[in-house]
């Protein structure tokens, strides 16, 4: 598939009815990343006429999900609620082509019907009794009763398409029915607004889940219906869970912006969700640039990917050491003003450098900088084996020692040098206790370093406290 329609077009066309899930995430991210690779447009589209389900909050919730991960849009936000007047004319013209009618069943008569095929051991689904023919006679219409409206679906022959993910896929026009494409309210249905609405859009290349499939042929029938011309359709199988189990609203955390709060970088998680179902050779680790000059639709898989959060971990360490040292700081300025500190950009930009090299998360560079601002609690276990009575003395010198220097890294190590040369102390026996009262644990990079950063009357305060 590396030769496209021109011009590209793709869309990701979200429900707001919750957050931005992983998987239509991981579909906006193919979607727009092929776009941008042939040169192409994006288009954002809310699909909002779940009018009873579908909120404000979700779609913005959306709209930051996307302006988190960049991936830019070049038209939208298009909302369905704002286009009913164009669907509607669209149903009339297939009125009056004899390619949809009305429908009065109730849904007792629609029930009733599913209960008797289920009984005669038949395919449950719409039996067409208010569907015209020549020479039926239909049923009376009855009073009161706001009528669907239906797709006339074509009772023989296949629909085919070459799946841009799956390969051919063939499916018999008797195993679907003629769908509703709009309700008794007057609103018009999912399958019916995507194919007007792509249609209108000029959408070249339709991506999207592979729950999806079985959808396709309705809309396909429809894009024929209206002479409008078909855009390629690709089904990117689920994502599974680390337990095997299909990821879900209600399962985990699955939101894109749940990923952002726990302190993940867009461009890891960008990285890290490409290689959910694609690949470029045995590269794990690229760039943005980079993914858009590689994807042109080939290497993608057919078989589900599995969530991995400890890959996605090592994704993440490996941008935050390669992350600019002053946007880090702000990440972790706003962590840590969630937690109620109020704290500087200079000496954070020289905290986070120090201690990125240990994270895997901006979450867990806060919690590293924290001891910077908050009292520490060093273990039991740690103070019984390295806060011993042997070298308390020591930690008296030191923190004397410090009480009467420049604060600076070379001081600090000169002081550390001199105690432990008067005590007769080896570096670990007088490091250890050190890092245990001052940082609330004993394993940190150089100790002259960490306590550079640290206000001077802090860590002489927690030195004497033992």
């Amino acid at each position: 598939m590396s030769q496209a329609i021109t011009p590209v077009r793709t869309r990701i066309a979200p429900s707001p009815t919750g957050f931005l899930h992983l998987g239509t995430a991981r579909t906006a991210l193919f979607s727009w990343a092929y776009a941008r690779h042939f040169g192409g447009e994006f288009v954002l589209r809310i699909e909002d006429t779940d009018v009873a389900r579908s909120t404000q909050d979700s779609v913005d919730q959306i709209i930051a999900s996307m302006n988190w991960l960049g991936l830019t849009y070049d038209e939208g936000p298009i909302y369905q609620m704002q286009r009913l007047d164009r669907y509607q004319a669209v149903v009339d013209s297939m009125l009056a082509a004899g390619t949809a009618y009305r429908c009065y069943c109730s849904p007792e008569e629609l029930e009733e019907m599913r209960e008797g095929q289920r009984a005669r051991g038949e395919k449950t689904g719409y039996d067409g009794r208010w569907r015209p023919a020549p020479g039926k006679v239909l049923p009376p219409v009855p009073e009161g009763v706001a009528p669907v409206i239906r797709f006339m679906n074509p009772p023989e022959g296949d629909v085919t398409w070459d799946d841009l993910v799956k390969g051919p896929i063939t499916i018999n026009n008797r195993e679907i029915d003629d769908l509703i494409i709009v309700r008794p309210d007057g609103v018009p249905t999912y399958n019916f607004c995507v194919v007007v609405d792509d249609w209108d859009m000029k959408i070249s290349h339709v991506f999207r889940g592979d729950e999806h499939v079985n959808n396709t042929p309705w809309q396909i029938n429809i894009f024929n219906a209206l002479g409008a011309p078909l855009p390629k359709f690709g089904h990117f199988p689920v994502i599974l869970g680390d337990d095997g189990l299909k990821l879900s609203k209600r399962r985990g955390a699955v939101s894109v912006t749940n990923y952002e709060e726990m302190g993940y970088l867009p461009e890891a998680m960008l990285n890290y969700l490409s290689r959910l179902g694609w690949s470029h050779g045995d590269d794990e680790l690229y760039s943005r640039e980079q993914l858009v000059a590689w994807f042109d639709g080939t290497h993608l898989n057919k078989s589900p990917a599995q969530w991995d959060p400890a890959k996605l971990e090592w994704v993440n360490s490996h941008y935050m050491k390669q992350a600019d040292d002053a946007h880090l700081a702000g990440l972790v300025q706003a962590q840590l003003l969630k937690r109620g500190i109020s704290a500087e950009l200079p000496q954070l930009k020289a905290m986070a450098a120090l201690f990125k090299d240990r994270c895997a998360t901006t979450v867990a560079l806060t919690d590293w900088l924290a001891m910077y601002f908050n009292d520490v609690n060093p273990s039991a276990d740690d103070l019984a084996t390295h806060v011993t009575d042997a070298v308390k003395p020591a930690l008296a010198t030191f923190a004397d020692k410090l009480a009467g220097i420049e604060w600076n890294k070379a001081s600090i190590a000169a002081a550390i040098k001199e105690t432990i040369a008067a005590h007769g102390l080896k570096m670990p026996q007088l490091a250890m206790p050190v890092r245990a009262l001052v940082c609330g644990r004993v394993q940190t990079p150089s100790v002259d370093a960490v306590l550079e950063l640290f206000d001077k009357e802090i860590v002489i305060k927690r030195l004497r406290s033992a």
